[in-house]
């Protein structure tokens, strides 16, 4: 999970709230899935994560952590050489941004969902990609649902729970992760 660790004023707390707008009937549906098994429903509860960090490349992106991951950043996970343990899971929600009319200056704020990524580390299911699964979902809007991402889309992803593993691979030091946890 790519991201530069740059706080932009509201914009997390914008993102994080705007989070829980996913669709509760998809959290539930277990046949939503990439290949190879990674579903929407293993990350149910991922709006009420607390925050690792935000980024802005070119769409707004909130960085989520379950409480296993968050427990571990606080330990100096990845900086410190040490792995995320088993069970480690995260979230980036991605966003079209916007300029807010109601707000002095208009900043951009979170606009339409475009996409959740999600990754969790899980060394046994995962032992030839790092450890960790990858899956990526679109949001369609008309439908207020999601689908597997796929080459078609913008990034291209794969067919399987493997796809964001030879993108972070460049990050093998960090566990495969490049999301620094973000000062509070």
């Amino acid at each position: 999970m790519r991201a530069k660790c740059v706080l932009f004023g509201g914009v997390a707390i914008a993102i994080a709230a705007i989070a829980s707008s996913a669709s509760r009937s998809t959290l539930r549906d277990d046949r939503l899935k990439v290949p190879n098994g990674l579903a929407f429903s293993e990350f149910k509860g991922y709006e009420g994560w607390s925050v690792v960090a935000v980024s802005n490349g070119g769409r707004l992106a909130v960085i989520l952590g379950n409480p296993v991951a968050i427990s571990a950043y606080k330990a100096g996970i990845p900086g410190n050489g040490r792995r995320f343990p088993d069970g480690s899971k995260m979230a980036k929600i991605h966003w079209d941004p916007q300029r807010s009319v109601a707000e002095p200056g208009q900043p951009l704020v979170p606009g339409a969902l475009h996409d959740v990524d999600f990754m969790v580390k899980d060394s046994k299911r995962f032992a030839d990609s790092g450890g960790w699964g990858y899956a990526e979902f679109e949001y369609q809007r008309a439908s207020h649902s999601y689908r597997p991402g796929t080459v078609r889309d913008e990034p291209p992803q794969n067919d399987d729970a493997k796809c964001g593993f030879a993108c972070h691979t460049i990050v093998r030091s960090r566990d495969y992760v490049f999301t620094q946890y973000a000062s509070r």
